[in-house]
């Protein structure tokens, strides 16, 4: 086990492309193309792609994810619904990770976390051949110590945390329930790390409100889209996925001192 009072070195920065891909589909065709998005992502310093394929095929197609394991040299992690269907592409695919995550058609964003203690025998049968495949399987929860627990027993060895409640409080200036989100997230990093489990997190990060996450010595990667796409459209991909990295590396060497980043 790490030593938590050590610096455990850079956080990695996952870059989702879903909403490259929801603008392209607003309108028809193949502008703009979200793999192109991924290999610039690349080369401004993302660690991995992040593509969410919806039941609905909303924004990304099947497709991008063919052109994505072909094109770009990064890891890619294949968020998906724990489905039948899905399961059968990424068998088909084998990314790098596959991180299941809850879907509604409905919503307009994965608003919550997987409910993995209610279904623990059913999610640690769907997640066996995958890992058999070779994929590294993450779970999207709240940071909520049962769901971690019931992570860890059904045998993923990564956990997604989602920080979409922190950052909706910090957007808001809700200063008390920030602080108190922020307090359940590292809490639940903590306690996730000792279990064993490599901890993620991400959802709703922003400039603002990423170095408190970030500085977490058990978070390991951070997951950001839409926010990163936004900014793009004012400063161009490559200084919003810079800048994000920038904030990261200083928040890690806030927290630990010179030379982790």
């Amino acid at each position: 086990m790490a030593d938590l009072n050590q610096p455990l070195g850079r956080l990695r920065l996952g870059v989702n492309i879903d909403h490259v891909a929801t603008v392209r589909n607003a309108r028809g065709g193949d502008v703009p193309d979200p793999v192109r998005a991924a290999a610039l992502a690349e080369a401004a310093g993302a660690d991995g792609i992040t593509a969410h394929l919806r039941e609905d095929r909303r924004h990304i197609r099947d497709s991008d994810i063919e052109a994505l394991m072909t094109q770009i040299a990064v890891p890619l992690n294949f968020e998906m619904a724990a489905t039948d269907e899905m399961q059968a592409i990424a068998l088909r695919h084998t990314p790098h990770a596959v991180c299941l995550v809850p879907e509604r058609r409905e919503e307009r964003t994965t608003e919550g976390g997987l409910e993995v203690a209610r279904e623990e025998n059913r999610l640690a049968h769907f997640i066996a051949p995958l890992a058999e495949a070779g994929c590294r399987v993450s779970i999207f929860i709240a940071a909520d110590q049962r769901q971690i627990e019931a992570a860890a027993r059904i045998g993923a060895p990564v956990i997604e945390l989602h920080t979409g409640a922190y950052c909706d409080a910090y957007a808001e200036g809700r200063f008390d329930a920030r602080d108190a989100e922020l307090a359940r997230l590292r809490d639940m990093a903590a306690f996730a790390h000792d279990l064993g489990l490599e901890v993620h997190a991400g959802h709703g990060l922003t400039y603002d409100c990423v170095r408190p996450v970030a500085a977490f010595p058990q978070v390991m990667e951070l997951n950001i889209g839409h926010f990163l796409i936004g900014e793009a459209i004012f400063s161009g991909l490559d200084s919003a996925i810079r800048r994000m990295r920038a904030e990261m590396d200083a928040a890690r060497r806030d927290a630990f001192g010179e030379g982790v980043a």
